[in-house]
């Protein structure tokens, strides 16, 4: 109790993600009880001075209902036809879900482009914000109806990492995903109550996923991973205990906090660390120590070997020779000048791309430890 009291006390900015199953009653259908209860608790946040953004799921399942499908086409057409119905269905019930409460709602829909380019990110922030301030609800969705790879490849792995990249944006304070199981459970069923080791979590991850759900528990430890390497918090919790967000933001033990070890990101290195890097750079021995132990700049001399494509001012993974990730960052460098300046010194650098050359390929400024 006295830890979770010392990492949620004073939470003001909290995103809340809520999968399909859990919207859905015993008919398949959205449980308009369940929602006015969760806006009931939301309008008691927000009255508390708490900010509340959603991440709400269900489109597609609204959409199949709604058509009476046998079930989920598996067509990409028929998908974000079925997201683009079941989307103003979805919207309709959150709505009358907070009008008891004079509370408006607002939709907005991301893909991954918004959340990759950093204008994008920035422009998020300032319009979640925004619509806080004018007294509505944001609530998220993924963009079904326009996306081209995030229903067959599940670009953002699942909501859980689209609540996670919304949590950076708006720099929140905790992330709570609220599912239908008690948290993470132990070997025995038992929810573990606090992780502090994400290493040691995972051991414990089942791999079933829902069938009405993209998402499992692993997706949630990504999630996690995404919030306490920025240094905030995660909550993973069964939605239908009773008033679940006053209690789990009260300090009580409900569910599993997920808690960091180190201190708070800013929001660029949030950006920096939780983006798709767009190739790879791999280091020798001898970078791989002067990133992670002196907290140096990647030069050009420890790099062995250049991986994909990306340009300039791109994110990049920071690989040592094994594989492992060690870092990511912006590159002052296409992939093309890379592969021509690894190995060298900064003075043959220099002198080979004149004006065009930077002392680092990476900056510090602009790199994140993983």
């Amino acid at each position: 109790m006295a830890v979770r009291s010392e990492h949620l006390s004073g939470v003001q900015t909290v995103v809340v993600k809520l999968g399909t199953q859990l919207l859905s009653d015993s008919s398949g259908g959205l449980d308009a009880e369940f929602l006015a209860a969760l806006a009931e608790q939301i309008a008691g946040l927000r009255q508390a001075g708490v900010r509340v953004t959603i991440v709400s799921s269900g489109a597609i399942g609204c959409g199949v209902r709604e058509l009476a499908l046998d079930g989920r086409p598996t067509d990409l057409a028929k998908l974000q036809a079925v997201a683009a119905v079941g989307q103003r269905r979805l919207m309709d019930a959150w709505a009358t879900a907070f009008a008891t409460h004079q509370m408006p709602v607002a939709q907005l829909l991301l893909t991954r482009d918004d959340v990759e380019h950093r204008t994008r990110f920035l422009n998020l922030r300032n319009t979640i914000n925004a619509v806080h301030e004018l007294g509505a609800v944001p609530i998220i969705n993924e963009n079904d109806t326009v996306s081209t790879d995030e229903l067959v490849k599940i670009s953002f792995g699942d909501n859980d990492i689209l609540a996670a990249l919304v949590a950076h944006a708006v720099r929140a304070n905790l992330l709570v995903l609220l599912t239908v199981v008690d948290g993470l459970l132990d070997g025995s069923g038992k929810p573990v109550r606090l992780v502090s080791s994400l290493e040691e979590a995972r051991d414990l991850v089942r791999t079933e996923k829902s069938a009405a759900g993209k998402g499992g528990m692993d997706s949630k430890l990504q999630a996690a991973k995404m919030l306490t390497d920025a240094g905030e918090c995660l909550v993973v919790a069964h939605g239908r205990m009773a008033n679940v967000l006053g209690r789990i933001i009260a300090g009580e033990e409900v569910g599993t906090l997920f808690i960091p070890n180190h201190g708070k990101r800013s929001s660029r290195s949030r950006w920096i660390g939780s983006v798709r890097p767009h190739g790879t750079i791999v280091v020798d021995d001898g970078a791989v120590r002067a990133l992670r132990e002196m907290h140096k700049s990647l030069l050009p001399a420890g790099i062995v070997r250049v991986e994909g494509e990306f340009a300039r001012g791109d994110v990049v993974a920071i690989q040592d020779k094994s594989g492992r990730i060690i870092a990511r960052g912006l590159s002052n460098y296409s992939a093309d000048d890379v592969q021509t300046i690894k190995g060298k010194k900064t003075q043959q650098v220099r002198a080979e791309l004149a004006e065009s050359a930077y002392d680092e390929v990476v900056h510090k400024d602009n790199l994140v430890l993983e």
